[in-house]
């Protein structure tokens, strides 16, 4: 890989380029799908290429190929070159990268099960197990059940005198489980609402236990189409986590991204409310109990690595302390525009596409103080919220409607009947400045988000978040048609 990496380094710089950076990248991925009793697709791939990216006169260019020969590394950063000039002769700013030194080593997600080595035909018995056992439950219309597993082998090299090696694996599973009458549709999703990815070996497909809690959910979903319709108006809610970290992810990760901020995303999902005053007035986003991380640090977290994309060094960034907004995602190229030094949050999805700001892993801290479990128990009257089930937000980050699975009543600080259809609304910041506890570590876990979509042509990115469940106070709920 060094022969190949050097090769488009000093043709890029031979040819004009004050920056470049080259990446190769092979990527092995595997899915199996199973819908009520029958295996319904199995797939593997793999793809391997390098990409090559420039500057040139203060632009960027970028170029790819499949081909991994010095040849096609000297056409491949030819080409980036001519892009970059292109891309020059119409620049409004030049771009100015901040300072770091050369980025050298090695990175490994921790694995103890090569999910790659597991025998194809167990991995199939484990999804049929779970799917037996949620479809064995009466009154149950169809089932699905999922698997992925994905490794990425990662070179990366640039003109400053990186050279870095990663190999990153994620793994996912989940069993869903629908019921229907007439024309009401219900379902209940083990893991919750696919938040069942994490970095790691097939050993947390092991211990997320499919087959032991299929049936209980397949019995929740049945149950929902005789549960009484979830009544509206202004309520407490408790999210669990299996919502909570998709609400971070929406309205706290997203906003943050500071190519957002500054309008560069703005065509495919929006931009971002956290405009940079709000960073220099102290903006309060939440309540005093609200802490919120991006910590590409975080151990089994879909958004932890040794390196980003650009060659920084993984790290914790703050993003919201004390309820105050405190940072932003960004890269080499953003963060020098408002006085800081990149987070570390670029990356591609493959070898084919430019780096992006992406979340990390973005975490909810626990406070030490209350369980989940007493939280609700604090709880007087309201709803206890689990697993997503839709959500809509606007191309700013600031209003959003999110709807569960499933709520609980909370009635004397215990929990009671089971209510369908509910959603939520609000304004992101008075939604979190009235989050009045949050779980402590006894509820704390990382869920991760497989699908983020972000940018054009489309990436799709793995990104992670830990949380332990929260409380808000005086929040719109609904009830949504299904």
């Amino acid at each position: 890989m060094r022969e190949l990496t050097d090769r488009a380094l000093d043709t890029a710089a031979s040819l004009g380029a004050t920056y470049a950076d080259v990446r190769i990248v092979r990527r092995l991925e595997e899915s199996i799908a199973v819908k009520s009793g029958r295996v319904e697709g199995v797939a593997s791939g793999e793809t391997e290429g390098l990409g090559v990216r420039v500057l040139v006169d203060g632009a960027w260019g970028f170029a790819s190929s499949d081909q991994l020969t010095t040849a096609e590394a000297d056409r491949i950063a030819g080409q980036a070159v001519r892009i970059a000039r292109a891309s020059a002769t119409a620049l409004r700013n030049r771009v100015q990268l901040d300072d770091r030194a050369p980025a050298l080593g090695r990175y490994e997600t921790p694995v103890l099960e090569d999910p790659f080595s597991i025998p194809l035909e167990r991995k199939i018995g484990d999804l049929l197990a779970a799917d037996t056992a949620a479809g064995s439950v009466k009154g149950v219309a169809f089932t699905e059940s999922s698997y992925g597993a994905q490794r990425e082998w990662k070179t990366f090299a640039d003109s400053a005198g990186s050279f870095i090696e990663q190999v990153i694996t994620h793994v996912g599973a989940g069993v869903e489980t629908n019921a229907i009458e007439g024309n009401e549709h219900q379902r209940r999703s083990y893991p919750d609402a696919g938040g069942g990815w994490r970095a790691a070996g097939y050993e947390f497909i092991r211990g997320l236990e499919l087959s032991g809690h299929a049936g209980p959910y397949a019995e929740e979903a049945v149950a929902l189409l005789s549960a009484p319709q979830c009544p509206p108006g202004r309520r407490t809610i408790v999210l669990d986590p299996s919502q909570l970290y998709l609400q971070i992810h929406e309205s706290c990760g997203h906003p943050t991204e500071l190519d957002r901020v500054f309008g560069t995303e703005a065509s495919y999902a929006g931009t971002s409310f956290l405009t940079t005053d709000k960073l220099e007035e102290g903006f309060r986003y939440g309540s005093d109990l609200v802490d919120i991380v991006a910590d590409a640090t975080t151990p089994g977290g879909m958004g932890t690595f040794g390196w980003d994309d650009e060659g920084v060094a993984a790290q914790a960034v703050p993003l919201v302390k004390n309820g105050i907004f405190v940072g932003y995602l960004s890269s080499r190229e953003t963060a020098p525009r408002i006085g800081r030094l990149s987070g570390g949050a670029m990356r591609a999805d493959g070898w084919n596409r430019i780096p992006l700001i992406r979340m990390t892993n973005i975490n909810l801290l626990p406070k030490p103080g209350m369980s989940l479990d007493e939280i609700v128990a604090d709880t007087d009257d309201g709803l206890y919220l689990s697993s997503n089930r839709s959500w809509s937000i606007d191309d700013r980050r600031l209003n959003f409607q999110f709807a569960t699975e499933v709520a609980y009543e909370i009635k004397g600080g215990k929990k009671g009947r089971l209510l369908k259809n509910p959603t939520y609304t609000g304004i992101t910041y008075d939604f979190w400045r009235s989050c009045d506890a949050v779980g402590d570590e006894r509820s704390y876990v990382m869920l991760g988000t497989p699908n983020c979509g972000k940018g054009e042509p489309g990436q799709t990115g793995h990104v992670g978040h830990a949380v332990s469940g929260a409380r808000f106070r005086d929040v719109q709920v609904g009830v949504g048609k299904w």
